[in-house]
């Protein structure tokens, strides 16, 4: 155990609240994403007298949880939420899930009702720890003050160790008011495995002795920021390497041996090389049935090697010939100093033939060509990029050139629309304020249009580019392939969105000629502000 701050112990005996926020400041958080209630007063009160720790207040707890999912994917930090009880409480848990599906750190800090009035229906009482037991990877409920400084390490360390994904510690009003003497130490450290070195030699012989070998990088390439790590391996082995829509931006897309994103809305490259190969090298990706179901079960199975930090995942989807349970960047360190023998120079380009050039289908704006004219003007600064989520979703994934593990933040598992901007947020706070961009639909952004108000309030330059076609394009997509075209409550109105942005004092512009693409996004970024562009595209294209 380490005294983490030896000035604390020292300090006199405190109430819950207190705590709380000294605790917080031992752990290094110096950002908590949230909204008020009667319920957590006690602690605002704190943090309103205390310069450490920044509170930034959304206007949906949902948003709060998605701008701190945003800014510990950015940061490597773990994300910190403050929110009442009852709807406060039962308003994070889109979030919560989001976060648990795709393996990002948060702590989610819950009030709760007085502990004398469990159990009666109190007013705004909800038994949040059972309502997140499925999406979270620990849940505690707090009533007594004794409990309550381990209960926070114990979470943080949760959220940190291993697969990354959210905490919820609930506390009941009455702690917060309680006093105790805080001790100041964090008794957890990581359990990370400790990869051995022969396994990884194992692996890399297996690799040499196939035929067809291939590298998939998923999600965990860019929670281990090991994308330098992994372009070193590739080089070295001189073998194809393929990503998964999480692990966009592991590799560069202009490198000979990368060969785009798998599964359904992959490369025809990318899914071929795979369905060729003998052998497959797994880097955290989690092969979900958005892949699976583009493969038979032997065309992946064969030969299937994983590395991935949840011993979980291992075989959960695709039996596994072989894996290792632990850090991809370990993982990759030691291969990368192991001695291997290269392939002679692959053709690459038969792969890359398959894949079908982009093509207009009217005289209006395409998606492709926004995505594109975004990608080549902001390839020499490449700032992080949010989506949405639907069709614009995975233009961007195809058509953007990601040039770093972690550039590109979306919704993967749960998919959820009103992700990108609250997400955005988070981002660009973490990066010290930043530009970021979001990508949004016209169908998505109405969903936490609101947070344009935060946008204001902290002066944050996130330039959201909304891609306006007048549908909920993925659902259309879907019914005009699977119900003839029935379009079912799937043509959707919209505000004005630059009244909307001028209501909120961010400047806007809408743009219907491709002649002005280039212009409205060059305008954007010489602003410092917030800035919002309204795409008129095709209303009928399809990913």
């Amino acid at each position: 155990m380490t005294v983490l701050n030896k000035n604390i112990v020292d300090k006199q005996t405190l109430t819950g609240a207190k705590l709380i926020v000294e605790t917080l400041k031992n752990l290094g958080i110096d950002s908590i994403f949230g909204y008020p209630g009667g319920i957590v007063l006690g602690l605002y009160d704190e943090l309103y007298n205390q310069k450490d720790i920044t509170h930034y207040l959304m206007r949906h707890e949902q948003s709060a949880v998605h701008a701190a999912e945003g800014y510990a994917r950015v940061s490597g930090k773990c994300g910190v939420v403050l929110v009442t009880s009852g709807p406060g409480a039962s308003n994070t848990v889109t979030g919560i899930a989001n976060a648990y599906l795709d393996g990002y750190p948060l702590v989610v800090i819950t009030g709760q009702v007085a502990s004398d009035k469990l159990g009666k229906d109190a007013f705004q009482e909800v038994n949040i720890i059972d309502i997140t037991k499925s999406c979270t990877k620990a849940g505690f409920q707090v009533r007594d003050i004794n409990e309550l400084e381990n209960t926070l390490y114990k979470a943080f360390h949760i959220a940190m160790d291993g697969k990354k994904g959210p905490v919820v510690i609930d506390i009941t009003k009455d702690v917060f008011n309680k006093t105790v003497k805080i001790s100041g130490i964090n008794p957890y450290k990581s359990t990370l495995n400790t990869i051995s070195e022969q396994k990884v030699q194992n692996i890399l012989n297996e690799i040499s002795k196939a035929s067809n070998p291939v590298i998939v990088a998923g999600g965990g390439v860019a929670h281990s920021k090991a994308y330098k790590d992994l372009k070193s391996l590739v080089k070295r082995l001189n073998i194809p390497v393929v990503s998964t829509m999480m692990g966009l931006g592991a590799f560069n897309k202009n490198d000979k041996n990368y060969l785009g994103m798998i599964g359904i809305f992959g490369q025809k490259s990318a899914n071929t090389v795979l369905k060729n190969s003998d052998l497959i090298l797994s880097l955290g990706a989690r092969f979900n049935d958005r892949i699976t179901c583009c493969f038979k079960t032997e065309e992946l199975s064969r030969k299937f090697i994983q590395v991935d930090i949840n011993e979980k995942e291992i075989s959960r989807n695709i039996p596994a010939y072989d894996y290792i349970v632990g850090d991809i960047k370990e993982f990759l360190t030691i291969a990368n100093r192991i001695t291997v023998s290269g392939r002679n120079d692959m053709d690459f380009g038969k792969y890359r033939a398959l894949n079908k050039p982009n093509h207009g289908i009217s005289n209006r704006i395409q998606s492709f060509e926004v995505i594109e004219a975004i990608s080549e003007y902001t390839k020499d600064f490449a700032p992080v990029i949010t989506t949405e989520v639907g069709q614009h979703q995975l233009w961007t994934a195809q058509n953007y050139d990601f040039s770093y593990a972690g550039q590109f933040i979306t919704s993967g598992g749960l998919g959820t629309m009103g992700f990108g901007l609250p997400a955005a947020i988070g981002a660009s706070i973490a990066l010290g304020r930043k530009p970021v961009i979001c990508i949004s639909g016209d169908g998505s952004f109405q969903m936490n249009e609101q947070e344009l108000a935060v946008c204001a309030d902290y002066n944050l330059p996130i330039k959201i580019f909304i891609m306006n076609n007048g549908y909920l394009g993925m659902v259309r997509q879907l019914q005009q392939n699977n119900c003839e075209g029935r379009y079912s409550q799937t043509k959707i109105s919209n505000p004005d969105f630059i009244k909307l942005a001028e209501a909120y004092g961010i400047p806007a512009i809408t743009v219907n000629k491709k002649e002005d693409i280039n212009q409205a996004i060059k305008k954007s970024f010489e602003i410092s502000t917030s800035y919002i562009i309204n795409f008129m595209i095709e209303s009928m294209e399809e990913v």
